[in-house]
């Protein structure tokens, strides 16, 4: 009875056994299934079960771990989608299930973390009682100009300029003040049909004054000789969007102080920023150069194709006769001549004797073909290096030192020095991108290998066999070019035998050898350039712009804004403040009259 109990223990073990094993190989098969549909917390699910019947199972145990680590990743998305969404409980459910899930993903703890950060600091709103939060004050730009009426002026007026600005003041709603030292002279001016924005700079140009506005509804006048003084500064930080290193920002720099005569600028490389203090029209200028500047550099996807064909062919047909033998003196023996010798005479009872030779007869031919293909691609910016090394880098020694310890019989150490020596195929290639789908390629390719060694001094070193290539070539946009061709054709013909014998035509290949012998070796690059992006060169980076005089910087702007004669109320519009400012729109009042006017029409440029 007790061996029965016993035998049915085992019984029921060994069932369990493969219904165990099965269990685990159809959740495999779920897991590989959920994860053919992208279908990662399925997946998990099945992988699991099944690695947590048969632990030790390899395969199980990677499948568990790379499941483990995208069932975690597709957590964490969800629980972003629903924090973006608002659903704030949620999405800290899913940032907690990717924490259990997978332990080693540093993003889902953290995530989490904020998630429950901003439950709190809702729920903390929510009670709180409500406060008017402070506005921080802002920052504000040049002032503008906006006068009113901004209707056309005619003006015919031979007076002092102060007056004639004071004049011009009261038909565009503007007041105007003078500065203390300056002294009017008397002019004539004649404007028709002219905005206030142009009128004023017509005034200053007459005048040789300087004016800007103070207020939206003032401007200040005073010497020319007092503009830097007067002349309002604004400040701007410019952000490099393509230029990175160092060079190029220095670049930038130096096209901004050459041009437009900036002093007070500097440089954050860390945020790739420019930071500038100058006038208006310094800033607009400077933002239009930095737009033609920091461009995308052009880039170029090269193709490269190589080619090397190899051919040997041998050819040895004839006969190997021997060219030399030896005749020898052998005492007379009992059992006469040994086999394999001649005897061919005697002397004193002792015998000549010559060796029978060996006759060979060869019959050969072998022709080999060998072609190498090698099709690699790069893709380079414009102006920059592209280097490509495809095969093994060999150490050759350079010089060697002994480090001895001194006298006595110990040897001294010596030290060999090595470089390495890059064999194989080895292209370097420097394109330069033209506006009209051209590239420009400067171009070193090599194919080098080992082609045996030498004995210098002692030390073992390699021969290197190389086929090099410089070349500079322009192309369009997809077009092939074949470079090298380097052809090398080399034959061997040699015929060993009797002599005068082997002249014969039909008795040579009976009394002598002939070995024929021709190798061929050809390297062809194929090289194919892609433009992946050209040079971005718009209507705005060629267009001409009139920047002021030669020694200050004022620039001229359109309004693209019309008026309304019936309208009274205030327009904002921008304009040039003097010849040498970028125009500054302000408000005025709209309660003066022009004694000249007419329908609005929009200003000249």
């Amino acid at each position: 009875m007790k061996y029965l109990a016993l035998f049915a223990f085992l019984l029921f073990l060994g069932s369990g056994i493969p219904t165990q094993a099965n269990d685990a190989s159809n959740a495999y098969k779920e897991g590989v299934k959920a994860e053919a549909n992208n279908q990662c917390d399925a997946a998990f699910q099945a992988y699991y079960k099944a690695y947590s019947q048969k632990p030790r199972e390899p395969k199980y145990i990677t499948a568990y771990l790379r499941s483990r680590t995208c069932a975690a990743v597709e957590h964490v998305a969800n629980g972003s989608k629903l924090r973006d969404a608002g659903n704030l409980q949620e999405a800290a459910a899913e940032f907690q299930r990717a924490s259990e899930i997978d332990p080693t993903n540093f993003v889902a703890p953290q995530e989490l973390r904020l998630t429950l950060l901003t439950i709190k600091k809702q729920a903390e709103l929510a009670n709180a009682p409500q406060v008017v939060p402070v506005k921080k004050p802002e920052l504000d730009g040049p002032i503008q100009l906006m006068p009113s009426p901004n209707t056309p002026i005619s003006l015919r007026l031979t007076t002092t300029a102060d007056n004639v600005y004071r004049t011009i003041g009261r038909l565009g709603g503007v007041n105007v003040l003078f500065d203390l030292d300056y002294k009017p002279q008397r002019i004539s001016i004649e404007l028709n049909e002219v905005m206030l924005a142009e009128a004023l700079r017509m005034v200053a140009l007459e005048s040789k004054t300087y004016w800007r506005p103070i207020s939206p509804t003032a401007i200040f006048v005073t010497t020319e000789s007092k503009r830097k003084e007067y002349e309002n500064n604004v400040m701007k930080t410019f952000y490099l969007r393509n230029t990175s290193s160092t060079a190029e920002i220095q670049e930038v720099v130096g096209t901004l102080k050459g041009i437009l005569d900036i002093s007070r600028l500097q440089v954050n490389p860390t945020q790739n920023s420019i930071t500038i203090r100058g006038t208006p029209d310094q800033l607009v200028l400077a933002e239009k150069l930095i737009t033609d500047v920091d461009k995308p550099k052009p880039e170029v996807l090269i193709d490269i194709a190589v080619l090397q064909v190899n051919r040997d062919r041998v050819r040895k047909l004839g006969t190997d006769l021997p060219t030399q033998n030896t005749i020898s003196l052998v005492a007379p023996a009992t059992g006469g001549v040994a086999s394999g010798l001649v005897k061919i005479g005697s002397l004193n009872g002792s015998s000549f004797v010559v060796q029978v030779p060996n006759v060979t007869l060869t019959t050969l031919m072998s022709d080999s073909k060998a072609k190498v293909l090698q099709k690699p691609q790069l893709r380079a910016l414009d102006n920059e290096k592209a280097t490509l090394k495809i095969g093994d880098r060999i150490p050759v020694a350079t010089g060697s030192y002994s480090a001895g310890t001194g006298g006595g019989s110990i040897n001294a150490l010596v030290n060999t020095q090595f470089q390495y020596i890059d064999v194989g195929v080895n292209i370097d290639i420097t394109p330069h991108i033209h506006s009209n789908h051209e590239v420009t390629l400067k171009m070193v390719l090599e194919i080098s290998s080992q082609t045996g060694t030498v004995d210098i001094g002692g030390v073992t070193q390699p021969t290197i066999g190389q086929r090099r290539i410089e070349h500079e070539t322009r192309l369009q946009d997809g077009e092939l070019n074949l470079v090298g061709g380097i052809l090398e054709d080399s034959e061997t013909n040699s015929m060993s035998g009797y002599p005068w014998l082997i002249n014969v035509p039909i008795l040579k290949y009976l009394f002598g050898q002939e070995d024929k012998e021709r190798r061929e070796n050809e390297i062809v690059f194929a090289i194919t350039p892609h433009i992946v992006r050209g040079q971005d060169v718009t209507d705005d980076n060629q267009k001409l712009i009139d920047v002021g005089t030669g020694t200050t910087i004022g620039l001229r702007y359109k309004d693209t804004k019309t008026t309304n004669k019936t309208d009274n109320a205030p327009v904002p519009v921008e304009v040039p403040v003097t010849p040498n400012r970028r125009r500054q729109p302000a408000t005025a009042p709209s309660t003066n009259t022009t004694p000249s006017s007419s329908p609005p029409t929009p200003p000249a440029s």
